[in-house]
């Protein structure tokens, strides 16, 4: 794997940076990066990503060129983490008003609306990382040919458990929201509940599959 890039990101913070395309082999590397990361002395917080992790350390007990040194021989070192061992299956409504992209998106990907929801549930997808709202879970593994553009113009508000495409993701928002991606479907599932242990349905490495509870075209 070609070496990752690493940059300051500020006084108080390294982001090591791998070369995309996101892969698992990579997430996997990122996971034992920051399992080992956290274990350092000066270290702060330790913020995986897709592709990247960033590591916020404090100046007055650390420098960055010493640490960057530490990041680039662990890159070298880390055993792959396996990926977790969770299975969650994501119950969901397409089509209709859970769905309103539904349609459209399959006559822009040339397939039926059956289709398109085969191929959307046929597959396993590893949850990559959690990032732009609480819960939110960056997929891996949509079949290629379910890969397509953002919105054009990003909706004001999605409903909560909403499940979309964006680019080559797949994923649920877990709370009311501005939002851009493609909307297939909606599941009743709390993706984010405070008062749950974890407060996350989904955590990284988790397996997840989403069925079909009804299709409207």
């Amino acid at each position: 794997m070609t070496p990752p890039r690493i940059f300051p990101l500020g006084d108080t913070a390294l982001v090591c940076e791998a070369s995309p395309p996101a892969t698992l082999d990579c997430q996997q590397r990122m996971w034992a990066l920051a399992d080992a990361a956290r274990l350092w002395p000066h270290v702060v917080e330790v913020v995986p990503g897709m592709n990247n992790l960033t590591l916020v350390f404090d100046p007055l007990q650390a420098g960055q060129a010493d640490l960057e040194k530490q990041l680039k021989s662990a890159w070298d070192a880390v055993s792959l983490v396996d990926v977790g061992s969770a299975e969650i299956e994501i119950p969901v409504h397409y089509g209709g008003t859970d769905g309103p992209d539904l349609t459209s998106l399959a006559k822009q990907l040339g397939l039926s609306v059956d289709e398109l929801v085969k191929r959307h549930t046929k597959a396993e997808y590893i949850v990559f990382f959690l990032g732009f709202q609480p819960g939110f879970a960056y997929l891996g593994g949509l079949d290629p040919s379910l890969h397509a553009p953002r919105r054009a113009e990003p909706r004001v508000e999605v409903p909560a458990g909403s499940v979309g495409i964006g680019g080559e993701q797949t994923g649920i928002y877990p709370a009311v929201s501005p939002g851009g991606w493609q909307l297939l479907g909606r599941t009743d599932l709390l993706l984010f509940d405070p008062a749950r242990n974890p407060p996350t349905l989904m955590q990284p490495g988790d397996r997840v599959r989403f069925t079909a509870l009804e299709v409207l075209a």
